[in-house]
């Protein structure tokens, strides 16, 4: 590839998908990933946050995200 073509290229930023999503109540777990779209590449935890907050009607500092 020339040098002018790959500077020209685009460069995708950096995202991620959520692969399991657990809803915890007291001390119990329940999977809910099956409510959210696991195929949408997020671009950043804020968004992921305000995502969770809008799709389950719930405050934003109402959710905790944690990774395993």
């Amino acid at each position: 590839m020339s040098r002018s073509a790959s500077a020209g290229a685009a460069i995708e930023p950096a995202t991620f998908q959520v692969q399991q999503i657990w809803q915890q109540v007291d001390d119990q777990s329940q999977d809910i990933s099956h409510l959210i779209d696991r195929t949408y590449r997020y671009h950043s935890v804020r968004e992921l946050h305000w995502h969770l907050a809008d799709r389950f009607s719930r405050p934003i500092r109402s959710l905790a995200l944690s990774r395993v």
